[in-house]
């Protein structure tokens, strides 16, 4: 019996019909939109991208995409603003990690400028100093030169400043009592 309606529902829903695209291009455009919606945010850029693998013609994307941004589906600022805190509390991301995710989903440069621009530089060092504490007792036993690459290089790696890094590091290392004068007060310039 349940096959009975999937089959009926299959003939009456166009797109899933033995693989024929339905016959309007803007009940599509709403279709992939509202199904990658419902699975989680996204920006306007990457629906398009979706619109643009599904051959949906770029105008009726355009009013699609137009109306979705017009009720609110759409909203780039706050997907930057809740991207930007969670992968920020979640993956211990810095600004400049977090701008270059948002960039690459599509976001324009002023809203991940906004967005990144929110993130409190004191809850930056303090996420770094948590990233640095969480990663110090798996270094223990190691030269401590090589500690402070690995730590700074970490930190790095999530896109915080040099100068921050190499701070947060040293402290971090003073603190569990290696000696504070065995690294300069700055980073070694970059090669």
């Amino acid at each position: 019996m349940g096959g009975r309606r999937r089959s009926g529902a299959r003939e009456k829903g166009g797109a899933e019909s033995g693989g024929r695209a339905p016959a309007d291009p803007e009940a599509t455009a709403r279709e992939v939109c509202l199904r990658l919606l419902a699975s989680s945010p996204r920006t306007r850029a990457q629906l398009a991208d979706a619109l643009r693998r599904k051959d949906v013609p770029d105008d009726v994307a355009e009013k699609v995409l137009g109306r979705f941004t017009d009720v609110g589906l759409i909203d780039d600022e706050a997907f930057a603003r809740a991207w930007v805190q969670s992968r920020h509390a979640g993956r211990g991301l810095a600004k400049r990690a977090l701008a270059a995710e948002l960039r690459r989903r599509g976001v324009a440069d002023e809203t991940v400028s906004d967005a990144v621009e929110a993130l409190d530089p004191g809850q930056e060092e303090s996420t770094a100093r948590a990233l640095v504490d969480r990663r110090l007792p798996a270094t223990r036993g190691v030269d401590p030169a090589k500690r402070m690459r690995r730590l700074v290089g970490m930190l790095a790696r999530k896109g915080y400043p040099p100068g921050l890094s190499y701070r947060v590091v040293k402290e971090a290392l003073a603190d569990e009592g290696a000696d504070p004068d065995a690294f300069p007060d700055e980073p070694p310039p970059l090669d």
